[in-house]
């Protein structure tokens, strides 16, 4: 992702929506919106790579909830668009402040909105890090091609309902035409790939940044996967011809990581159709089935196995941000927060609790809690971003997990993965996940959510000296019963604190939660 978290691979933070010319993606859904419930985008575009544009037409397929005088779609004013037709017959239209309105009146249920349009697309100035094309050339002078849309959304290249809220039901065509000799990388199943014309889709919902394609002089190297459920699932890494012998072993790595997120996640989500990897000149990005990758090979040892951080963050967002997707970007954690923490379980299958442990020791002193995680509602992705969603929001995972132990924790996390209501067409929440869990523990984890999700005060501990040998230890800011760990009298052992506290015998001052599965404050009196 361009927001990969700096203190997880060294060197990639992203500023949010960086780009003026991107207007901003998600915030409060437009009524003119609400009404549409998108079904299926069709996108069939010349890229003239020389002149820097792109041509031709996309069909939006909608379902009206009511009557409507207004159709509303998304799209940046960088685009001339020729015409318009809804239901096969021409329509009125106006096109600025990157909005295309459709005006007429059309009853409830199916509608197709046809745009023929053209112009050049914004330019990513620094790939990942913002959005936009990508021309570059390859080592060896070959046309290379990257697109990077998650600040901006579809709209940067083609006229969508630009929400989280909605994804097309139905999935997407993409048909993406090239000079001779390039190779078009995309989402889903490759159609057909004639003439330089390669038509991709995919019949899975998909959000809008993941719709995108990577040009290049590339080969395809390919293996088979086995689900964790048993389906045959083809890997396919879209690689410069000039690195195919790298291939086989990236795709050896993600093999192994797709069997250790299975084990925590359930089966990978897209079984229908490929697990994808391409190779981009900025360093990576989830888009679905078809990430890019962009670490030029470059390894670190787990478990005395060659390992990519990068590609491993990235293959997750498969789980935490395409299949169980927030509507809003105010919950935007779920998506950067699980999936961080997914990448410590990687740590925890191949070297063990201590290992895993270390990494959320290690990472407390780099959260700035400056912000709440949830910010609040309708937020736009430019707003709801900031770097702790990756650190405290993997860190409250942690914390989860302690506080419900391991045989409640788990099997829910699966639940929330796999779970229809939570999954593809149906967005999730932040209040998704409380109520999920908090059904799992039998008890209201609001208190505990609020805390570490909605404001940035950190758990308080109070440890109060009553006499030369005894110690009063409670909470001071939570109305609920925790597990914490204490150390009194040369022994570590589990106490349930609440505001009214235990007390523990210890001729030293006892020590708190040492192993830190809290952000905390110990207050001693």
């Amino acid at each position: 992702m361009r927001k990969y978290l700096l203190f997880i691979f060294p060197g990639l933070l992203a500023a949010a929506a960086a780009d003026a010319q991107a207007p901003a993606y998600g915030g409060k859904l437009k009524p003119e919106q609400a009404n549409m419930d998108i079904l299926h985008y069709t996108i069939d575009l010349a890229l003239d790579i020389p002149g820097r544009r792109v041509s031709g037409y996309a069909v939006v397929a909608m379902r009206l909830k009511e009557p409507a005088p207004v159709l509303l779609l998304d799209l940046m004013d960088s685009f001339a668009v020729a015409a318009v037709t809804v239901n096969g017959k021409a329509a009125a239209f106006t096109h600025d402040h990157h909005e295309l309105r459709v005006t007429g009146s059309w009853p409830a249920g199916p509608v197709a909105v046809k745009v023929v349009y053209s112009g050049r697309p914004m330019i990513a100035r620094r790939p990942p890090w913002d959005d936009g094309f990508t021309f570059t050339t390859d080592s060896t002078g070959h046309p290379w091609v990257a697109v990077t849309a998650e600040g901006t959304g579809g709209k940067l290249y083609f006229p969508c309902k630009d929400h989280p809220s909605d994804e097309p039901d139905e999935g997407v065509d993409l048909t993406i035409r090239v000079p001779r000799g390039l190779v078009v990388a995309g989402p889903g199943l490759l159609v057909d790939a004639k003439k330089g014309a390669y038509h991709w889709r995919t019949g899975y919902p998909i959000n809008n940044y993941s719709i995108v394609f990577n040009v290049g002089d590339y080969t395809v190297v390919s293996r088979e996967y086995t689900t964790v459920e048993g389906n045959r699932v083809p890997m396919q890494f879209y690689v410069l011809r000039e690195h195919a012998g790298r291939a086989a072993h990236q795709l050896d790595m993600l093999a192994h990581m797709a069997q250790i997120k299975e084990k925590y996640f359930g089966e990978y989500p897209w079984v229908k159709e490929k697990i994808g990897l391409v190779e981009t000149p900025h360093l990576g990005m989830e888009h679905q089935t078809m990430n890019a990758y962009g670490n030029r090979f470059r390894y670190t040892l787990i478990g005395g196995q060659d390992f990519d951080g990068l590609m491993n963050h990235e293959f997750g967002h498969e789980w935490w941000g395409n299949k169980v997707t927030a509507g809003d970007w105010a919950d935007y954690w779920i998506h950067e927060g699980i999936g961080t923490f997914g990448d410590a379980l990687y740590t925890r299958d191949m070297e063990g609790e201590a290992a895993y442990e270390k990494i959320f020791q290690r990472d407390i002193p780099r959260i700035k809690n400056d912000k709440p995680i949830v910010l609040g509602k309708n937020i736009a992705e430019e707003e709801a971003y900031h770097p702790d969603i990756y650190p405290k929001g993997a860190f409250f995972m942690h914390t989860l997990r302690y506080v419900l132990g391991d045989s409640i924790f788990f099997p829910t996390l699966k639940h929330l993965s796999t779970d229809s209501n939570t999954t593809y067409s149906h967005t999730a929440s932040t209040e998704d996940v409380q109520r999920l869990f908090s059904t799992a523990a039998g008890r209201d984890l609001s208190p505990l959510f609020h805390l570490y999700l909605y404001t940035t005060d950190k758990l308080e501990v109070s440890v109060k000296q009553l006499d030369t040998t005894h110690w009063l230890v409670r909470l001071l800011n939570i109305d609920m019963p925790l597990p914490m760990e204490i150390t009194a009298g040369g022994e570590t052992g589990t106490k349930i604190l609440d505001k009214k506290g235990v007390t523990v015998v210890s001729a030293a001052m006892p020590l708190v939660d040492t192993r830190s599965f809290y952000l905390k404050k110990v207050i001693y009196e």
